[in-house]
C-alpha cells in the first residue's frame, strides 16, 4: 500500500512518507507514530473546538451520536440528555447545559459517528475507506485537563489517533490476545489486561496537535489530557478478516448440506446425544460430507455475501432528494444529461437479473436498478469509466434520456 504518489493522499496526509509500505511492513502489525513536526500538518480543518460546539449545542444530536464518559466509567444517556422543547417529542436529546456542568467536573465528551454527522469527516473517511479497503467510523474524545476518559483497553478495530488540540498522554502495551474478533472485547481478558498494564509500557508519549499514532487492534492504550482540553479523532477501521472469509464458507457450505438426504436423517432412535460414543460413526459422515461441501464452494459464492456487507458498511456521497427531483425535471425538459456523474463511493457492479429476463441488475449502495439489454453496455462504460461523467461516454453509447431520469431517481447519477 503506498502513499500519495501512488493514488493514496488520504493516507499520505496522515502518515506521510510513512504511507510508502504501511500495508506491508506495518498494516495489522505494529504500532506507528508520526509526528507533525516531520510533515509539517494539522487536523483543525477535520474538526476544531468551534465544530464540537456547534455539533453537541446547535445540531440536535441524539444518544448514541455522544457518550460522556468519566475516570474509566460510561455515563447513563440520563445524565447528559433532555427533552427536546416544542415539536420534538423526544426525550433523549443532548443537553449542553448539562455537558457544560459535566465537562466542568471532568467528564470526556465522545462524539460518536462523525463519519456520519460531519461533512469534513464524512469526505476524508470515505476515501481512507476507498484507499484502504476496508470499512471506517470516526469518533471524536474531548477530554479536560489532567483527565482520563477510559482506563487500559484494547480495541477490536484498527485506530488511527489524530490530535487536534491539546496534548494527550498515551501510554501502549503489548496485546494480551493479538487481533481479536469483534466478539473478543477487553472485557473477556479483564485480568490479562490489569496485568499487562502494570507493567512497563511498550510507549509513553505525548500527542501534541496534528500528530498521528496508528494502533493495530488489541494493543492496550490509555490517554489523559495534559494542561488543557484536549481533543483527538479516533479512526476506526473495521478489517475483514479469514474469519469473515470462513464464516461466509461454512455458511455456504451447510446451505449445500441442506440438500444431503443422509444428513438431514434423524439420528437412530433411542440415541443419546450427550454420549460421544454413542454418536461417533454419525459425527464422522457429517465431518466427511462437511468437508467435503466446503471443498465445493467457489469463490463467487464465498464474495457475494462479503460484497453485500461491504456495500452495507459505508455510504454513498450524501445525495439531496430536492437537487436530484431538480436534475430529473431538467431532463424531462430536455436538457441534456451530460452534467450528471455517477455518485461517488456507490460501490456499484453488475449481476445477472433472477427473473429471466435479458439485461442485468445495477447493484450498489443506492439499491438495484433493473437494467434492459439495451441499457447493460452505457452502464458499463459509466461504472468504468476514470471519473464517472456522462459527458465522457463515446457517442455509441450516450445515456438514453430516460435511463438517465431512472438513474437520478433512483440516486446513482447526480448532478456535477
Amino acid at each position: 500500500m503506498a502513499g500519495h504518489a501512488s493514488g493514496h493522499p488520504a493516507l499520505h496526509r496522515l502518515l506521510g512518507d510513512a504511507a510508502e509500505g504501511f500495508g506491508t511492513s506495518t498494516w495489522g502489525r505494529r504500532p506507528l507514530l508520526v509526528r507533525a513536526a516531520d510533515l509539517p500538518r494539522d487536523f483543525a480543518d477535520l474538526l476544531s473546538a468551534d465544530a464540537v460546539d456547534e455539533l453537541v449545542s446547535r445540531r440536535g444530536l441524539r444518544a448514541p451520536f455522544l457518550r460522556v464518559a468519566k475516570e474509566g466509567s460510561t455515563l447513563p444517556d440520563r445524565r447528559f440528555t433532555a427533552g427536546g422543547g416544542v415539536g420534538a417529542t423526544i426525550g433523549d436529546q443532548v443537553s449542553d447545559d448539562k455537558l457544560v456542568r459535566l465537562f466542568a467536573d471532568g467528564s470526556t465528551m465522545v462524539l460518536q459517528g462523525l463519519h456520519r454527522t460531519w461533512p469534513a469527516l464524512v469526505e476524508f473517511s470515505q476515501q481512507l475507506a476507498g484507499e484502504l479497503g476496508h470499512p471506517v467510523q470516526v469518533n471524536a474524545y474531548v477530554t479536560p485537563p489532567q483527565n482520563r476518559g477510559f482506563d487500559d483497553h484494547y480495541d477490536v478495530h484498527d485506530v488511527f489517533v489524530l490530535q487536534v488540540e491539546g496534548e494527550k498522554r498515551w501510554r501502549l502495551h503489548e496485546p494480551v490476545h493479538p487481533r481479536p474478533l469483534r466478539d473478543q472485547p477487553w472485557t473477556a481478558h479483564r485480568a490479562a489486561v490489569e496485568a499487562e498494564a502494570a507493567r512497563e509500557p511498550l510507549l509513553d508519549t505525548v500527542l501534541a496537535p496534528g500528530d498521528c499514532l496508528y494502533l493495530p487492534r488489541g494493543y492496550l492504550h490509555a490517554a489523559t489530557a495534559l494542561g488543557g482540553v484536549s481533543t483527538h479523532l479516533t479512526i476506526g477501521i473495521h478489517p475483514w478478516t479469514r474469519h469473515a472469509m470462513a464464516d461466509q464458507l461454512l455458511r455456504a457450505a451447510l446451505a449445500d448440506l441442506a440438500d444431503d438426504e443422509d444428513v438431514r436423517a434423524s439420528l437412530p432412535f433411542g440415541t443419546r446425544v450427550e454420549d460421544p460414543a454413542a454418536t461417533a460413526d454419525d459425527l464422522e459422515l457429517v465431518r466427511a460430507r462437511l468437508l467435503r461441501a466446503v471443498e465445493a464452494v467457489d469463490a463467487a459464492r464465498v464474495a457475494a455475501p462479503l460484497a453485500a456487507q461491504a456495500r452495507a458498511n459505508q455510504r454513498a456521497e450524501p445525495v439531496g432528494p430536492l437537487a436530484q427531483l431538480r436534475a430529473a425535471e431538467a431532463l424531462d425538459a430536455g436538457g441534456p444529461p451530460d452534467d450528471l456523474v455517477l455518485r461517488r463511493w456507490l460501490s456499484g457492479s453488475l449481476v445477472p437479473r433472477t427473473d429471466g429476463a435479458d439485461g442485468a441488475v445495477l447493484r450498489s449502495r443506492a439499491g438495484d436498478v433493473l437494467l434492459g439489454a439495451d441499457d447493460v453496455d452505457a452502464v458499463t462504460a459509466l461504472l468504468d469509466g476514470a471519473d464517472g461523467a456522462v459527458a465522457a461516454l463515446p457517442t455509441d453509447l450516450a445515456l438514453p434520456t430516460d435511463l438517465a431520469r431512472r438513474l437520478v431517481l433512483a440516486g446513482v447519477l447526480v448532478p456535477r
